[in-house]
């Protein structure tokens, strides 16, 4: 039974175009052709616990030091004095203020005070703001380090400046050497950002990054498979552009580089737009929905990555619509070229009686 249901989710009916089957594209030194190895999907995972150790010494070595050096406040707040039913509750529903309040009475507490404490020990769970700091400068080092390295083994393949030679020849095409490396790495930054998630700063857009992680690693991991790897890079190098500017708006502001924020966050709106809701639906997107059942017979694999692509598409054009009312609300306080704010939450940004916009740009993020 057990080897049916594999046969089935192998089958080559939905993996491959007509007439290709597994032998046809399996690496060996017979083939003139280096075919990508199914099996490698694997290895970005034990990559991905490499990239957290990294990111840790990082942390501590490079970036926290550094953000020191810049006075970033690296303080946490203050604590709420122990109060265990008060804390059992706030465990419970640690939104719902009203739930702690009706414990004062048994307490022998003040609403206020109740409030007062429920306020300190929601601002105790908010990370520091060098820790804030940290995060931001690990993935803009990376976004950095990779999409320059995308751009550099990338400017000589043809499918760069030709789209359509994605498809041609397809799916006899070969992987070299950086192009491999190229997946790994950008896969297992993926995996450890999925991993790391849960224990990072926690944002508003929580779900959304979630899924968008995922998206990606089943993106990455369905056109290995498929040997659909020059389409893959394509997007990898389209979204790594944008995601530079994302974290350098933010760490910028928390190092209280006003105007490197601003500047950033001006240039973030142009490379975004440009790249995520111009270039990706509008080249790519219409190549792999049109080019491409024109060139290359189509399969059931291929209309699940095709979905997935889709996928991202619709995250895009949500997080641009944060974008834009996030400028929107700014350039309303008239305080574009030097108060652009960043909170932990979207829904923190507001416009304060000094005509200062606040809001996070993590909801920004792909």
């Amino acid at each position: 039974m057990l080897g049916k249901v594999i046969d089935t989710l192998w089958s080559e009916y939905v993996w491959l175009p007509p007439n290709v089957t597994w032998s046809d594209i399996t690496p060996g030194p017979e083939k003139t052709v280096n075919y990508t190895n199914p099996k490698h999907v694997f290895f970005p995972i034990p990559l991905a616990l490499a990239f957290i150790c990294l990111r840790y010494v990082l942390e501590r070595v490079v970036f926290a030091p550094f953000g020191r050096y810049l006075g970033i406040n690296a303080a946490r707040p203050r604590r709420a004095p122990d109060n265990p039913k008060l804390e059992a509750a706030y465990r419970l529903a640690p939104k719902n203020v009203n739930q702690l309040c009706g414990l004062a009475k048994q307490l022998d507490m003040s609403e206020r005070q109740v409030e007062r404490w429920w306020r300190l020990r929601r601002s105790q769970d908010k990370p520091s703001t060098l820790v804030k700091f940290c995060e931001n400068a690990w993935k803009f080092t990376f976004y950095v380090f990779n999409f320059s390295f995308g751009v550099i083994i990338l400017w000589d393949k043809v499918w760069l400046w030709n789209i359509d030679h994605c498809y041609i020849g397809y799916p006899h095409q070969g992987v070299t050497n950086d192009v491999w490396w190229y997946y790994m790495v950008s896969s297992a930054f993926y995996w450890s950002l999925t991993i790391s998630q849960f224990w990072d700063v926690r944002r508003k857009d929580f779900w959304q990054m979630f899924i968008h992680h995922i998206a990606t690693i089943a993106l990455l991991s369905f056109s290995w498979v498929c040997n659909l790897h020059r389409i893959g890079t394509l997007v990898l190098l389209l979204h790594d552009c944008a995601d530079i500017f994302v974290e350098a708006v933010k760490a910028s502001k928390y190092a209280g580089y006003q105007r490197l924020c601003d500047t950033s966050f001006l240039a973030l709106i142009v490379v975004w737009i440009s790249t995520r809701v111009g270039i990706y639906p509008f080249y790519i997107i219409w190549s792999t929905s049109v080019r491409a059942p024109e060139l290359v017979p189509m399969f059931p694999a291929y209309y699940i990555f095709n979905s997935l692509l889709c996928l991202l598409l619709v995250l895009h054009i949500v997080w641009t619509a944060l974008i834009l009312q996030i400028a929107y609300i700014t350039i309303q306080a008239g305080q574009m070229e030097g108060d652009i704010r960043s909170s932990s939450d979207l829904s923190d940004v507001t416009t304060r009686s000094n005509g200062s916009a606040n809001g996070d740009l993590h909801a920004k993020r792909k």
